[in-house]
Order: C-alpha cells, then structure tokens, then sequence
C-alpha cells in the first residue's frame, strides 16, 4: 500500500523525480515533502511521459480536426491570383482587408456555373477546410460559388460579353449582310411556341413564294444551347437556305439562358449564311443578339426584316421601270428634234447633187494615189538596180585571199620574235646558272674547305660550341668525314 503527502509552499513546488526507497518508512530529504511506504522497494515516475509525432502525423491531426468542425461552411471576401490549371481545376485566394485563404475549386464542382470567378470579384464561396499536407496549408475546397450583389447570370453575361467582344465576334465588318432576294429561308425555334406560329403567318401573307425549312429546337432548359448549335450547324453544311432566322420569344434572364452561351454565340460567328437574331422582346438583348449578323427586336420583326428585302427589291424595280420609261421618252424627244434640225439642211433638199459631187471627188483621189505609188515603185526599182550592181562589183574572194595573206605575215613575224625573245631568255638563265654555281658552298669546298656539323646537323662557327669528346661531321667536296674533338696535346 502506497501513501503520498505532497505539500506546495506559497512560492515553490516540489517535484519528485524517480527514487528507490526502502522497505521502512523514510522521511525524504525534500523540504515539505513525506513518503511513507510499506513496500520493499518502489520505482515511482511522476515525470509525464513524451510523444514524439512525425510531421505528417501532426498535419493529418489538424487536417482531421479542421474537416471534423469546419464542414459546409459559407465565407465571403474578394478573389485574388485566380488561376486555371490545365487540368480545369481553379486556384484562387479569398481576401478581405486583414486576412486571406487559399481556395480550390475542382473541375467537377464546377458544373453548372454560370460565370467565370476573376480577380477583384466579391463571391461567397460553400465548402469545407481542409489541409494540403504537401505544404502544411489550410484551404477551402469550395463546392458552390455565388456573386455577391449582381446576380450569377448577369455577372456571367457581362462577362461573356466583355471576352467576345474582345476578341472582335461584335465588329461590324465581319457581318454578313442579308440577300436582297431570299427564296429559302431557315428557321431555328421551337415547333411548339409562339414563334413559330408568327414567322410563318408573316412570311406566309407577305411574301408566298418562299421555301421555309424549320428546325425543331428547345429554346430554354438543359440541353437547348447545344440543340441550337446543331441546327447552325446542319444549315452550314446543306447550305440549301439563304438566310436563317433565330426565334424565341420573351421571358427572364433564365428563360433566355441558351442564348447566352459560348458555344452558340461562336456558332453564329462561324455561320457562312447570314443569321437574323429574333430573341426575346423589345428590351430583351442576348449574346447572339451582338454576334448575329442583324438583330430584331421580336420573332415577328425578323420576319418583317426578310419581307423588307422583298418589299424593297419589287420598289425597286418599280422606281427603275419608271426611270427607264422617263429615259427613253426624253430621248425621243432629243432624237426628234434632231431629226428635224438635219431635216432642214441643204443637203437633205438635194441629196442627188451631194451624191455626185462625193463621186467625183473619190474619182480623183482615185488617181492622185495611183499616180503616187507608181512613182513611188520606180523609184524603188531604181534603188534596187544600183544596190544590185554594188554587190555584183565586189568580190569577196579577192578580200579574203588580201586577209588571208596579212594573216601569214603577222604569224610569220610574231613567231620570229617569239623566237629571239625565247633565246634571250635561255642565255641569261645559263649566266645565271653558271654565276650560281661559282658563289655556291660546294664550289668553296673544291678549293680545299669544309662543312663541319655537331651531332645534331647544325653547322659550327666557333670552338666553344663543342666540347672535347663530342663528334663532328666534316663535309668534303668529295664524301663526309667523321672525328672526335680532343685536346691540342693529345696525339
């Protein structure tokens, strides 16, 4: 049986550490501090015990415990360093004036959002905390995201508008303008609204003789973007219409959603046929209202946009016919006066007299031409008999042979200096030869002289340059001596 008396001063503590104590009771040398024990022998440890945690342990610990207390929360602040990785996925980091969190927003978390989350954007963000164990960081992996203030669709149509007119989908040069006289028309809408029932009434009344090809579409729900731009698409490829109509009627923003998409407002970009957009109301404006190539208010006004063509080329024609009947009276008009004016003139009265008087004068000048050109022809003939007699007298044989023969002399004479020129040449090359040959070294050691060279070839100049033992060469006139320096007394 144990007992411990542990007693704490108003200033100190005594802490006991590990003690072996005998089998009687002992009064610790510890101020204010009794062991009294019945045991034989006792290890006591009042020391805590240490545990070690390896640093992923520790960040698992924290991560298990933000996940348990930080789940489906809501926070709210302004997005900064957005980016887009390859993968889809969106990092971003949400702020406000004292402090900021690191936030993922996973590619598959993002279906169904609206607009694209951008620097200086204030959002709220839903999702839970957790910790990113590679770099010890806590953040939140966001499941929902939502503007704060203007609305998701807004803040997405503003956006989408911003990039595509960016990048020039809205100029006006890239519009395609409407055929002045459309015999097909395509019709994109659904067979079951309003539209529909419109566009063919107006078409129908005004303009009777028009092909119209419908494509059955939903315009508003999942799914309806991707229908419109199959539509576009269909109508590119067949290329059978002239113009298309785009159709829908009025409603929210939400209603108008497919409008508004990416993929059909690039659709229409990259339509060859002309688009006419006939989306919503009056104040209704979508995404395809500014890249189509012309906009209508309603359905109805995109019909009456395609009548007007026709309306305007039948008052064409008919401001044209009134013209050309103008024209052609005023022109009756001038041509009758003139008639009258050539009507009155001299010649008209007697044209029998005009008629001999231009015959008579075709007779002469009938013989003044022919009177020139026979002098003309002698003349000729004259200049070709005295160039024939020129050529006939000279006689290129005599030329040729007075050539030929000043040829012989130059050669001739060209080959005799060659010849006293070459043997000049030939005598100063032997006296040079010969001068050579006496100023040479060989012809000094035909008068008793010779070459000597050390062991390495190179020639000696003075005695210092070899040493008693080494050899020495001797070049005679006639053959090459070998000998041994040694000293004047040696024999």
């Amino acid at each position: 049986m144990l007992l411990l008396a542990y007693y704490r001063t108003a200033t100190d503590r005594c802490r006991l550490g590990s003690y072996h104590f005998p089998f009687s009771g002992l009064k610790l040398g510890v101020e204010n501090c009794l062991l009294i024990t019945s045991m034989s022998q006792l290890t006591f440890n009042l020391q805590p015990t240490r545990q070690i945690l390896s640093v992923s342990e520790l960040t698992a610990r924290i991560r298990d415990l933000l996940a348990r207390n930080f789940t489906d929360i809501f926070v709210q602040g302004e997005i900064s360093n957005c980016r887009e990785a390859q993968s889809g996925h969106i990092y971003f980091t949400l702020k406000d004036d004292r402090a900021q969190v690191k936030c993922v927003f996973f590619k598959q978390q993002q279906r169904g959002i609206k607009f694209r989350p951008e620097d200086g954007l204030q959002v709220t963000v839903r999702g839970t905390i957790s910790v990113y164990e590679q770099r010890g960081e806590y953040q939140i992996y966001v499941e929902k995201i939502e503007p704060v203030g203007l609305g998701a669709l807004q803040l997405a149509f503003d956006q989408l508008k911003k990039r595509l007119e960016t990048e020039g989908l809205f100029d006006a040069t890239r519009k395609k303008p409407l055929p002045l006289l459309p015999s097909r028309i395509g019709l994109i809408t659904s067979p079951r609204g309003a539209a529909v029932r419109d566009v063919v009434r107006i078409l129908t009344r005004r303009f009777p003789n028009v092909y119209l090809t419908v494509f059955p579409v939903r315009v508003q729900g999942e799914g309806a973007a991707q229908e419109v731009v199959k539509a576009l698409k269909f109508f590119n490829a067949k290329k059978f219409v002239d113009v298309l109509i785009l159709a829908r009627g009025g409603g929210s923003l939400e209603d108008l959603w497919a409008f508004n998409e990416e993929i059909v407002a690039r659709a229409i970009a990259d339509s060859q046929i002309p688009v006419i957009s006939g989306v919503g109301h009056e104040t209704d404006f979508t995404i395809a209202d500014f890249v189509a190539d012309v906009r209508a208010s309603t359905p109805s006004a995109a019909a009456e946009l395609v009548v007007q063509t026709r309306r305007e080329f039948d008052k064409h024609i008919a401001d044209l016919r009134g013209a050309l009947a103008e024209q052609i009276r005023y022109r009756i008009l001038v041509l009758s006066r003139r008639i009258h004016e050539l009507a009155g003139r001299p010649g008209f009265r007697r044209p029998l007299d005009l008629l001999r008087q231009q015959r008579q004068r075709a007779d002469e000048m009938i013989s003044r031409l022919a009177l020139g050109l026979r002098a003309r022809l002698e003349q000729s003939r004259k200049r070709f008999t005295v160039a024939h007699l020129r050529i006939v007298s000279f006689d290129f044989r005599m030329k040729i042979a007075a050539f030929r023969l000043r040829l012989e002399r130059r050669a001739a004479d060209l080959g005799v200096r060659a010849e006293r020129l070459l043997r000049a040449k030939r005598e100063r090359l032997a006296r040079l030869a010969l001068q050579l040959e006496e100023r040479g070294p060989l012809k000094v050691l035909e008068r008793g002289y010779a070459i000597a060279t050390d062991a390495s070839g190179a020639i000696l100049r003075d005695a210092a340059q070899v040493q008693i033992g080494d050899s020495v060469s001797l070049q005679l006139h006639r053959g090459r001596l070998t000998t041994e320096v040694r000293k004047k007394d040696e024999k």
